[in-house]
């Protein structure tokens, strides 16, 4: 199967999208991710790695089960 890609591609596009796409959107927690990059410090991983807000809604929703019970 051929894919066409009309954007260049880099490592760092590679890094963005396995933080954002593959660990937080899945519910990893951003220390993991961190620790995944190599990173010594959060603040670095928090630069590139969004937020998106399917994994703000989820969050809210697992906060609001553990709170009702």
């Amino acid at each position: 199967m051929k894919v066409k890609i009309s954007r260049k591609l880099s490592f760092h596009a590679a890094r963005h999208t396995f933080a954002t796409t593959v660990t937080l959107a899945n519910g990893v927690p951003i220390e993991t991710v961190s620790k995944l990059l190599g990173h010594h410090k959060i603040s670095t991983t928090l630069i590139y790695a969004r937020v998106l807000d399917s994994k703000v809604s989820m969050d809210i929703d697992n906060l609001r089960k553990k709170l009702i019970g």
